[in-house]
Formats: structure tokens, sequence, C-alpha cells
């Protein structure tokens, strides 16, 4: 039954990321922007990453858009929470979101404080995940993974999942695969079972963004000197500094992928023919054309390179915008406990 609720809210958005780069950061600066401006919501947000530091770069960031540190007048400081993998590959900590976390303010105080503690602060991923989906309106929901395909397989191995990703997700977005010629790319080596599972048992379409689009665009260091001034401390900004010596423009995968899922109709990228992508077992991926394949991905369009990083700019360093609190949805299934699995404390 779907909610019961007079007019069809936006996009539902579930973003599944390794935050292993710096473009993964801006990629969740992005989607909150397009949150801001209505275009979306940022349901659900999960880390690939066996890393709890990564889970608490995560958090504060949705804390900033939710205005606990942006000084925006009147905002409620709450985020969403965050699930986070307990076993993988990618465990070691980086510089972009590292630094962030240990920066300190005029008093002394962590700069950006989070609830997150502990594993046991952050959610199970395949029971946040399916909590937000069930939420969600009918084919209402996209889904964007930036970072291997672990997090979503184990989506797929719980009780009738597949059933409700065929009613509730129109598309996922994934960054990985490559469609020409090159190596297998780091995402879908990271976990290659998953990955496999993933292209072979996703019961909906799948867009991919492959490595060869990584790098085509990059994020000019300009605009964090510029559009984030706004505010003396900002997370992202400060993330970026910290992943390169200033000033470097850093290549962009993940948001290539964000911003397609949001916009899929405003032409910023051209679309292969549909068909079937299949993982190798070296990680290599392989597109077979078919008139009813269910697989497509994305190629770069030199022409739409300036028209893309406006946006990209423009939106990502956007103020926070103060919105009602999010309630459950009148046909929100949630597990019970017993259905989740509690981690151990490390």
């Amino acid at each position: 039954m779907q909610p019961r609720i007079t007019e069809k809210p936006s996009l539902g958005i579930i973003f599944d990321s390794a935050l292993s780069r710096v473009d993964d950061a801006l990629a969740m600066a992005l989607l909150y922007g397009l949150d801001g401006k209505k275009e979306e919501r940022l349901v659900s947000v999960s880390i690939s990453r066996p890393n709890l530091k990564a889970a608490i770069y995560s958090d504060i960031v949705g804390r900033f858009y939710a205005g606990a540190v942006s000084g925006a007048i009147g905002f409620n400081g709450r985020a969403l929470p965050v699930g986070l993998a307990l076993s993988g590959s990618m465990k070691e900590d980086r510089p972009f979101f590292t630094e962030p976390l240990a920066k300190v303010g005029a008093d002394g105080k962590p700069a950006y404080p989070s609830d997150i503690k502990h594993d046991l602060d952050t959610a199970e991923v395949a029971a946040v995940t399916r909590n937000a989906l069930t939420a969600q309106w009918d084919d209402n929901t996209t889904i964007v993974v930036s970072g291997p395909a672990s997090n979503l397989a184990k989506v797929l191995a719980t009780g009738g999942a597949k059933d409700w990703i065929q009613r509730k997700v129109k598309s996922l977005v994934f960054t990985g695969g490559r469609f020409a010629e090159g190596p297998a790319d780091e995402n879908i080596k990271a976990d290659i079972e998953s990955a496999k599972r993933l292209f072979a048992e996703w019961p909906g379409s799948i867009v991919a963004c492959g490595a060869e689009m990584d790098g085509v665009l990059a994020y000019p260091a300009s605009s964090i000197e510029k559009d984030y001034a706004w505010s003396p401390a900002h997370p992202v900004a400060d993330a970026y500094r910290a992943g390169g010596k200033m000033p470097w423009d850093a290549p962009l995968w993940a948001m290539n992928s964000a911003l397609y899922a949001v916009r899929p109709k405003e032409g910023y990228f051209k679309m292969s023919e549909p068909g079937t992508i299949s993982v190798l077992d070296d990680g290599r991926t392989r597109f077979t054309p078919s008139a009813n394949g269910r697989h497509r991905y994305l190629i770069f369009d030199p022409a739409q390179k300036e028209r893309i990083l406006k946006a990209y700019t423009e939106i990502a360093s956007a103020k926070p915008v103060e919105k009602p609190q999010r309630v459950p949805r009148p046909n929100q299934v949630v597990l019970k406990p017993a259905e989740v699995k509690q981690p151990e404390k490390q």
C-alpha cells in the first residue's frame, strides 16, 4: 500500500560509499545540496569501508548539512543514521576524513561533533537500507553506489529484499566497471564475488559509471577557496584540503554517478545502448548489447564539461537549507531487533 499522503515526494536517494577518496565526500555534498533544492531526498547513507572513522566523517557531514555546525539558525542538527560494514577491504584510514575529525575550534572542542563513538553507534547496513526502501513510494528510489558491491550484496541476501527492490527502486547507479580497454577497476576488484552477484541478480535496471569516466572531470580547487568560504569550518572543504597539496583539482568519478542519478534527463552524459553487464573472474567487466537488457553505462560528452562543472560547484557548495523533520512513512516496515545481527564491540 502506498503512503497515505496527498502528494508524491521527490525521489529518495540511498547512497552507499566506500569513502575511499575526496570525490566520495564531494558526491555526498552534491547529494545534500540537491536535497536542499528539493530535487531529491537523501534517505539512507551507508559506508562499505569497515572503518569507524569513515562512518564518523559521514555523520559529521550529515550533521553539518542539518545545521549542527554550519551556523544556520534554528536547524535541529539531526542527521541520518549511518550504516557501516563490519568486514571487507579498504580498512585503512585516509587523511581526507581523519584530519577533519581531528580539527578543533578556538575553544579546544571538536570542530565537528558526532554521536558516533563505537561500532554499536552505527546501523547494520542491510537493515538500514531495507528500512529506507520500505518507507518510500513505489518506483521512487534510486540507489547510488560508490565503492564495492559488498553492502548491496548483503541487502540482496535479506529475506524479501528482491520484492522490495522491484517495487521501490527506479534504478541502481553503480560507480564501477570498465567499458573500454584496461584492467579491472578498484571498486569491482575490492569484492569481485559481490559484484558478480549484484549484476547477475539485481531485479531492476543498472546504470554503470565505468572507470573510463574517472578523471574526465576534475573539481576546481578555486571553488573550494571561494565557494565554501561562507562557513569558517566546512567538513567537505577541509577534506579536500587534506586530500592533496593545494591547489589541486580532484579527479571526479562518484560525483558523475550522483548527478546522473538525480538528473537523468538533463543530458549531462551520453548513454550506451541497453545490454547486460557481467563480471569476470579477474574483476573485469563485459558488456553484451541486448535490446531487452537492463544494464547501460554512461559515456562522457565533452560538450557538457562546463555545464557539469557549473552544476557541481554551485550545488555542492550551497548553504544548508532547513527542512521539516523526517517522519516514518505510514507503510514503513522496520526490522525487529531479532532480525538484525548486532556487531561485536571492538
